[in-house]
């Protein structure tokens, strides 16, 4: 799979942009501020539909512009397809393949997928849970693209319960018991959908535990494939040998028991939204440590790394070769690392990479070389 064409219409700091591409490695090449990270995260955007740097679309649209496009060509197997989002601020985004709009922009997840490595990824071993969550989450989709829908519903019914908890804290008499109700059917929902997505992520957990004791071994000095961990921490204690139907009245019974704290703070506390993947480092069960709090800054950049490695060889091993995008991840790592990491992926059929200076692409990726200054993206 690789992006053979890209245009731009109002996206970001460009007006209106076309670069032509091709399968191998392109490197991006322009001082910061220039675009040579828009150009990227564009091809992203189409990927999953939100951005490695913002929260919200608004930023991804140039000022002073209503909406912006994104239209790449797409080629997997021999064939092309030209994917399209329209940006709309406000509004429902708009997608479409070979000119015909789809239903949801949503749909348009995973007829391209992208693996980004960025200088943000050691928030995923030092940051919030969320960021870790919305790792899994990104991955999730990318392999299964319907879950995209249940996250979505998901989200809405916790805002929706959240917004009821904390009607429920003032409410008395009648008004308190019809709202008690109407908290009994977001339960149902929040259990249905919740469910769901706890269970996708610790199949996918499972899935990408091998990949990671692979890449961190690759990676790190002197380490092992055994030496890094990750494992799925529920809010809800559920048992694992429980059926379905078991894991369903798990999730409600703790929604009853942590009742009253819900609706005197105002907010769901049980539920995927408050789940963690916890990552450890060490030889043995007795030394395993967390990394966050614990590893040095250059075994959390080793573990970061893994984590992207993982994640592109487990998607690989799915039937698909993603496109690598290496947002400025060289300037942020030392000699040794900038050659294990461009050995490990020069074999992959799309490689994108943008730097301040070419001198930061290891001689392992040398491939097409465009310039980016000023708005202008010119090939070298």
């Amino acid at each position: 799979m690789h992006v053979s064409h890209l245009t731009l219409h109002d996206f970001r700091s460009y007006g209106e942009v076309d670069v032509p591409l091709e399968a191998g490695v392109t490197a991006f090449i322009g001082r910061n501020g220039q675009g040579k990270t828009n150009l990227v995260e564009a091809i992203d955007y189409l990927s999953r539909l939100s951005s490695h740097r913002v929260a919200t679309d608004a930023p991804l649209v140039r000022a002073g512009a209503e909406q912006a496009v994104v239209r790449a060509a797409v080629v997997r197997d021999g064939r092309t397809a030209v994917l399209e989002i329209e940006l709309n601020p406000g509004r429902a985004n708009r997608a479409r393949v070979n000119k015909s709009p789809l239903p949801r922009a949503r749909d348009l997840v995973g007829l391209v997928r992208t693996v980004v490595f960025s200088p943000e990824d050691l928030t995923l071993v030092k940051g919030d849970p969320s960021d870790r969550r919305r790792f899994l989450d990104d991955l999730l989709v990318l392999r299964t693209p319907r879950l995209a829908g249940v996250k979505a519903d998901y989200d809405r019914v916790l805002r929706q319960r959240n917004t009821l908890l904390k009607t429920l804290y003032a409410a008395r008499g009648p008004a308190r018991e019809g709202a008690l109700a109407t908290l009994a059917v977001w339960d149902d929902q929040l259990v249905a959908t919740g469910t769901e997505l706890l269970e996708a992520r610790e199949r996918l957990v499972a899935d990408l535990a091998p990949y990671l004791g692979k890449a961190y071994e690759a990676v790190a000095r002197g380490a092992s494939r055994d030496d890094a961990r990750i494992a799925y921490e529920p809010s809800v204690p559920l048992v694992v040998e429980e059926a379905r139907t078991g894991r369903h009245e798990t999730f409600r019974s703790e929604l009853a028991r942590r009742q009253s704290d819900e609706i005197r703070r105002g907010i769901t506390l049980v539920g995927p939204h408050r789940d963690e993947l916890v990552m450890t480092l060490g030889p043995g069960e007795d030394q395993r440590l967390p990394v966050k709090g614990y590893a040095s800054h250059g075994e959390s950049w080793s573990f970061a790394l893994a984590l992207r490695l993982a994640s592109y060889d487990l998607l690989r091993a799915d039937g698909d070769d993603p496109i690598l995008i290496l947002d400025d991840v060289f300037a942020e790592l030392d000699t040794e690392r900038r050659a294990q990491l461009a050995a490990l992926v020069s074999g992959a059929e799309q490689v994108l990479v943008t730097a301040a200076v070419e001198a930061d692409v290891p001689e392992q990726l040398s491939g097409a070389v465009f310039h980016v200054a000023g708005g202008e993206v010119t090939r070298a």
